[in-house]
């Protein structure tokens, strides 16, 4: 018998202290190599993007893949890429951690259009904000001093 799944996660990690690193003019450069490193290991990618603090990647995860390797995979060789091609020139790494949320096929669409418009969404709510919103939305407990 073969493997279905339908693992739709929307993966969300921050610059090291939140700094605001990541200029617009050549994010697309981080987001295509992402992709690269997605599609090598057969993960589809439906959407992804960020402004300077931090990265929204909504994908499905192909069943041979956990969850946390793809996310440090993408951590490691992207903070080496960057490095390599000086995309970012204040770039000091990546937070420890991540937030990973998993979602029904049916908010693909919505989400999909929430992660294209993270610019104008940050202009009226924080990093901060958004993070502590999804934790509450998925009812993921945590304490605040130890998110950020």
């Amino acid at each position: 018998m073969s493997t279905y799944t339908q693992i739709l996660y929307q993966i969300v990690f921050s610059t090291k202290d939140r700094g605001c690193t990541m200029n617009k003019e050549h994010r697309k450069d981080f987001y295509k190599y992402t992709w690269g490193i997605l599609q090598s290991k057969k993960c589809i990618l439906y959407q992804m993007n960020g402004v300077e603090d931090h990265v929204h990647i909504l994908t499905h995860l192909h069943p041979s893949i956990a969850l946390a390797d793809l996310v440090k995979d993408i951590k490691v060789a992207g903070s080496k890429y960057i490095k390599e091609n000086n995309l970012f020139p204040t770039f000091d790494g990546w937070q420890d951690g991540y937030g990973g949320f998993t979602y029904s096929n049916d908010r693909k669409a919505n989400l999909i259009n929430y992660i294209k418009n993270q610019e104008e969404h940050h202009k009226t709510i924080s990093f901060r904000e958004e993070y502590i919103a999804l934790l509450k939305e998925h009812n993921i407990e945590f304490d605040e001093k130890y998110l950020f």
